[in-house]
C-alpha cells in the first residue's frame, strides 16, 4: 500500500455507522475510505444485536438470512420480586448476527466504491490549514482528506466526556435447555446491577446472549452469579467485557470538516444502550450531509446532519435520560411497588402500541398512570422536579 492517499473523506471505524456514513458518501460518487483497527469488520461482536425490521428499512438494509439469528415475541420484565411481560406485535423485533451482518454492510458499501482497511489503527489527526485538508497517520501509513468522519465507538467518546455516562458491562453467548426460544428476559435490581439491569437475548433453541451492566460492579462474578439463577448447566461458547455508553448525546457532531457518529457521538439509547438505528441513522445522515455539501459549499448543508438526528431522536433521548434518571433513584422495594403497579395496567393495549425503536411512549404509559406518578412523586419528594426533562435544542 502507498504511503500517502488521498480521498475525499476519511471514516475511522468500521462498525454500522461508519460503514453506512461511507455507503452514502460513496454512492455519491466521491472518494471514501473506512480504517478499522481490527482483523476483520464485525469482530469482536460487543452488540446484543437487537433491532426491528422497521428501522433495518429505513437504514437501507435488507439483511440477509444469514444475519437474522431469531425473531422475538416478548419480553419479561422482572424486579426482585414482581414481574409482567409484554408482547411484540409490531416492529417484527429480530436479533441479528453482527459479525455476519456488518460484514453484509461492509460489502454493500465497497459494492458503491468505498475502500476498507482492516487492521489499520488512526495513531493520530492533524488538519492543515494551509491546504485545508486531514493528515491521519496510521501504523500502515498516511492517508489524507478534506473531511474527517470519527466512527470508533464508545473508546473514542471516553477520552472526550465524563465518565459517568459509563457502564461495565459483560455478555456471555451460552448453550443451556432453560432459554426460551422467544422471549426476551430483563431484570432489574437495584443491589446487583444499580442504574441497569441484567439480560437474556434468545438467538436459538437453547442458546442465547446472557449479560449484565452496571455502575461499579464486578461483571464477571455478577454475571456468573445472574446464570447460576436459572440452573447450573450451561456452555459458555464466548465471552465479552466491555464499557457502555448511556449518557445521551453529544451536544456537538459537527466540527468544521470533522463529524463524529454512532457511539462516538453518545448515539446509543440512555434506557438499553443499543444503538444499531440510532447509530446507524447517525451515519446515514452524516454521509449524505458531506455529499450535499461538496455540491453546494454551503455550511449549513453540512449542520444538517446535527439538525436531522436531533429532530427524529432528540426528544425521544431526552425522555429516555428522564427515565434513566428515575431507574437511579430507585432500590428494591421501590420497584416491587412500581411493578406491582404495572401489572394492573392494560399491558396487551401497550403491547399493541409499543415501539422497539421508540420505546420512550410505552414507558411513559406504564409509569404515566396517576398512581404510578403518585408513587414516584412519594418516593422521590421535591427531587423529581429537578430530574424532569428540559426542551431539546432541536426539537
Amino acid at each position: 500500500m502507498s504511503k500517502n492517499i488521498t480521498f475525499d473523506v476519511v471514516v475511522a471505524g468500521g462498525s454500522v455507522s461508519g460503514l453506512l456514513c461511507a455507503r452514502e458518501i460513496a454512492r455519491s460518487g466521491l472518494s471514501v475510505v473506512v480504517l478499522e483497527e481490527d482483523s476483520e469488520i464485525g469482530t469482536p461482536e460487543h452488540c446484543g444485536g437487537l433491532v426491528s425490521l422497521k428501522a433495518m428499512e429505513k437504514l437501507g438494509i435488507l439483511p440477509s438470512s444469514r444475519s437474522i439469528l431469531h425473531n422475538i415475541n416478548k419480553a419479561q420484565l422482572l424486579s426482585h420480586s414482581k414481574d409482567f411481560e409484554l408482547r411484540v406485535q409490531s416492529d417484527k423485533l429480530v436479533v441479528m448476527d453482527r459479525r455476519e451482518f456488518d460484514k453484509q454492510l461492509a460489502f454493500q458499501t465497497q459494492k458503491f466504491g468505498a475502500y476498507i482497511f482492516t487492521k489499520t489503527l488512526v495513531m493520530s489527526i492533524n488538519y492543515d490549514s494551509i491546504d485545508r485538508r486531514f493528515k491521519i497517520k496510521t501504523n500502515n501509513g498516511l492517508f489524507s482528506s478534506n473531511f474527517f468522519v470519527d466512527a470508533r465507538g464508545i473508546s473514542s467518546l471516553i477520552k472526550t466526556q465524563n465518565r459517568s455516562g459509563i457502564l461495565q458491562s459483560a455478555q456471555y453467548e451460552i448453550y443451556a435447555d432453560w432459554i426460551s426460544s422467544d422471549s426476551i428476559i430483563v431484570k432489574f435490581d437495584s443491589e446487583k446491577y444499580p442504574q441497569f439491569f441484567a439480560w437474556v437475548i434468545p438467538i436459538a433453541k437453547g442458546k442465547a446472549k446472557i449479560g449484565v451492566a452496571g455502575s461499579k460492579i464486578n461483571t464477571i462474578q455478577t454475571l456468573d452469579s445472574f446464570i447460576s439463577t436459572f440452573g447450573s448447566k450451561y456452555s459458555t461458547i464466548r465471552k465479552i467485557y466491555a464499557p457502555i455508553w448511556v449518557g445521551g448525546p453529544l451536544k456537538n457532531f459537527v466540527n468544521e470538516f470533522s463529524l463524529v457518529v454512532g457511539d462516538a457521538a453518545g448515539q446509543t439509547k440512555p434506557t438499553t444502550a443499543g444503538g444499531i438505528f440510532s447509530c446507524g441513522m447517525g451515519g446515514v445522515l452524516a454521509g449524505k450531509s458531506i455529499s450535499e455539501f461538496k455540491k453546494t459549499n454551503d455550511k449549513d448543508d453540512l449542520n444538517q446532519y446535527q439538525k436531522k438526528w436531533y429532530s427524529i431522536f432528540g426528544k425521544e433521548f431526552q425522555q429516555m435520560l428522564f427515565f434513566r434518571k428515575i431507574l437511579e433513584r430507585l432500590d428494591n422495594k421501590s420497584l416491587d411497588e412500581i411493578f406491582s403497579l404495572v401489572s394492573n395496567i392494560d399491558l396487551n393495549e401497550i403491547s399493541k402500541s409499543a415501539s422497539f425503536d421508540f420505546h420512550s411512549m410505552a414507558i411513559s404509559r406504564l409509569l404515566g398512570t396517576k398512581k404510578t406518578m403518585r408513587l414516584l412523586s412519594t418516593m422521590l419528594g421535591n427531587e423529581i422536579r429537578h430530574i424532569l426533562p428540559t426542551r431539546s435544542p432541536y426539537t
